[in-house]
């Protein structure tokens, strides 16, 4: 059964840090690349950033630059998305996500987590 469960969304004021993670179960975890995004109210989901399965490059949506960073541990099956300097904007339920293109069948796994929801605000 393949699980992804997001934990550490809470409140936080503006300039403020969380540490966002999501442990993996029930797939290859560490052959899959992970991703964050985000959904705000009223909003469509969007991608925050994500690492490779291989050597673990990572790439990130331009209004997060500099501010979050992705990190996975394919030991402890868990993906890490450091957030810095948040802002009121970052206000959203965080989704982690794992895909992997499935070989012969032009088609991916794709899986998603149930969401963590970050509030900044004063």
């Amino acid at each position: 059964q393949v699980q992804l469960v997001e934990s550490g969304g809470g409140l936080v004021q503006p300039g403020g840090s969380l540490r966002l993670s999501c442990a993996a179960s029930g797939f290859a975890f560490s052959t899959y690349r992970m991703s964050w995004y985000r959904q705000a109210p009223g909003k469509d989901r969007e991608f925050v950033g994500g690492i490779s399965s291989g050597d673990g490059s990572t790439n990130y949506a331009d209004f997060v630059k500099g501010r979050f960073a992705i990190s996975r541990d394919n030991s402890k099956n868990t993906v890490i998305l450091q957030m810095s300097d948040l802002k009121l904007e970052d206000t959203a339920v965080y989704y982690c996500n794992a895909v992997r293109r499935v070989a012969g069948t032009g088609k991916q796994n794709d899986y998603w987590g149930q969401g963590t929801q970050v509030t900044v605000s004063s």
